[in-house]
């Protein structure tokens, strides 16, 4: 049996058209010609149905946004999983040059300068000029370029075997239920820190029950999509896939799979810490079996029997522990009491806030966010376009946001059970005060205050400057806290407990921004924020119909924080939630 993994993906598809119009930046061609790539990523991403299947049935004339040229580039990547126009431009360039994309502060037209005087292609490459002072002598680079360039370096190179739960979540998806559907296989499960709900993972482990281990393994290896088979034994196989994830699959008897589930899980920690517990009380637990140290002993060989993972933990006299739990940061003593927390679920979540448009860098309207927002069954949508400050992201004015406020309020009256909220994301700029003032704060429904610039003032000050800024009675919530790009840019320096204390202090909502490419502020924080009082609100931060999907990678982030219903605000249904966002503004009244 042949396991069927998918040729392409949406995902896939819009990766290859932005890398199109890479190479075509690189090569110096028409602006209107990579915007037509670039703008037929963003189409393939924030498709809302299966515009695999339209693009392989040759069904996307009409499509706006995609012409001719496109759709049959699309309809050859959806048949063949290839593009020959795409292979002929990667032959053209090194192999790793768009790896260079990825460092903060490369753009196109330093690459083209890079590459062109220098002949860089690669990551390493660039750190070799750069440690060796050419880079420096380029027009427009200079030492503290370059510095900068190394320290970009140094954190790509610190997280290069990494990934983001977004391009992991589809492989996980995929491989699982392949391994749902064999014949062979009575249970599977993915173990290790994708179950544990980690905001990036190393590889992925699959785990299955099975009577026939050698069929499944001998599938699992013939998957498509694998770059190299790492190894091939009776009980564990493991496979690089062509995106350099490496996926490791374990299987055990059907007996033995509670065992090994609780054991891969992981973590490390939690594991030892379960194993001493288990020894104090007799009983030797590993990943087949729990048994008791001295088989004599009558009385620990009245085990009841284990089916599932939470019998192991009855059987330790603990409740049972959610895998996003598993960090030993006293979720056993927890457990032991009944102390621990009812998780939330995705399913508990009732709207979301700070959502992007086209009126500033979204790539759809009001009303096809709006739609979207109904369909995943939203009872509300909460709108921050970016402030003016954020003129890159083609920020609001003044008269532009009266202009978004009027809009959404007609459109508010034609909605029955379904409301858009108007907000903002404001610019805190670099003293803490805002992009606007509070006249018109005052208008909007809620208000998002973000960090988007000045990214290296010293701890003290930054810190600072977010107090301020949280301190003001129209900021209903803190945007991404820290500011970091999962594997791409690491968090600017700010005391986040002081940040905690400030929020509790001022009953200032802090956003879990739930893109896959911040889940930020990180879980670490969240147990802490949660014993001083402060509410979350899962915001998907969403560019598209698509990217309101992402509070999924939130609502994992939000469990693993130990965050309940009654922690997160916009859980809150329609006509409770309006009391919510104004409680802060009207304390001072």
């Amino acid at each position: 049996m042949r396991l069927p993994l998918s040729r392409m993906t949406a995902d896939q598809m819009a990766e290859v058209l932005r890398n199109i119009g890479r190479y075509l930046e690189l090569k110096g061609e028409n602006p209107f010609k990579i915007r037509a790539y670039n703008t037929g990523a963003e189409i393939v991403e924030t498709f809302s149905g299966d515009i695999v299947a339209k693009a392989a049935a040759n069904e996307l004339a009409g499509v706006k946004g995609i012409g001719e040229a496109l759709q049959q580039k699309l309809h050859e990547l959806a048949t063949t999983g290839k593009l020959e126009f795409y292979e002929k431009l990667r032959a053209e360039f090194p192999a790793d040059i768009l790896s260079l994309f990825d460092v903060t502060g490369l753009g196109s037209k330093k690459i083209i300068a890079l590459h062109q005087m220098l002949g860089v292609g690669s990551l390493a490459d660039l750190k070799r000029v750069c440690e060796n002072g050419e880079a420096a002598k380029l027009s427009g680079f200079g030492e503290k370029t370059t510095a900068k360039l190394l320290e970009a370096l140094s954190f790509l190179e610190s997280h290069a075997h990494e990934f983001r739960q977004d391009q992991v979540a589809p492989i996980a998806d995929d491989i699982l239920g392949m391994l749902q559907g064999h014949p062979d296989v009575s249970r599977a499960s993915v173990a290790g820190s994708w179950r544990r709900g980690k905001e990036t993972v190393h590889d992925l482990d699959f785990l299955v029950a099975t009577r026939n281990a050698a069929s499944v393994m001998e599938d699992f290896v013939q998957m498509p999509l694998i770059k190299q088979v790492l190894g091939q034994g009776e009980t564990k196989s493991s496979v690089l896939l062509e995106s350099g994830l490496q996926c490791d699959l374990r299987a055990v008897t059907n007996e033995q799979f509670p065992f090994a589930l609780q054991y891969f899980t992981g973590s490390k920690e939690h594991n030892v810490a379960i194993r001493q517990r288990a020894l104090s009380r007799g009983y030797s637990l590993n990943e087949y079996g729990l048994k008791p140290v001295d088989e004599t002993n009558h009385k620990h060989n009245a085990l009841e029997a284990v089916t599932d993972e939470a019998d192991i933990y009855r059987a330790l006299e603990l409740d049972y522990i959610e895998p996003e739990l598993r960090e030993n940061t006293g979720e056993i003593e927890a457990a032991e009491r009944g102390g621990l927390p009812a998780l939330i679920q995705l399913s508990n979540l009732r709207g979301v806030f700070h959502n992007h448009t086209t009126w500033s860098d979204g790539s759809a309207s009001l009303e096809q966010m709006a739609e979207a927002a109904q369909e995943l069954g939203m009872q509300y949508l909460g709108i921050a376009d970016h402030s003016k400050s954020s003129f890159q992201a083609n920020g609001l004015d003044e008269a532009r946001l009266r202009k978004q406020l009027a809009e959404i309020r007609a459109l508010n009256a034609d909605f029955e059970g379904f409301r858009i909220f108007a907000g903002s994301e404001v610019d805190i700029l670099k003293d803490g005060s805002l992009d606007f003032d509070d006249d018109l704060l005052s208008e909007l429904d809620y208000v998002v205050a973000s960090v988007h610039n000045s990214f290296t003032l010293p701890e003290a000050e930054m810190t600072k400057r977010i107090i301020r800024a949280i301190e003001n009675p129209y900021v209903t919530m803190l945007g991404h806290v820290t500011g970091r790009l999962l594997l791409q840019r690491p968090s600017y320096a700010v005391n986040v407990p002081a940040i905690i204390d400030a929020a509790a202090a001022n009953g200032t909502i802090i956003e879990l921004n739930a893109s896959a490419w911040r889940l930020d502020m990180d879980w670490r924080w969240w147990k802490l924020a949660k014993e001083k009082g402060v509410k979350c609100s899962i915001n998907p931060d969403a560019h598209s119909p698509r990217g309101l999907q992402d509070v999924f990678y939130g609502a994992r982030i939000a469990r693993k924080g130990w965050l309940t219903k009654a922690d997160v605000v916009n859980c809150l249904p329609l006509g409770k939630i309006e009391a919510v966002l104004k409680t802060k503004r009207n304390k001072g009244k």
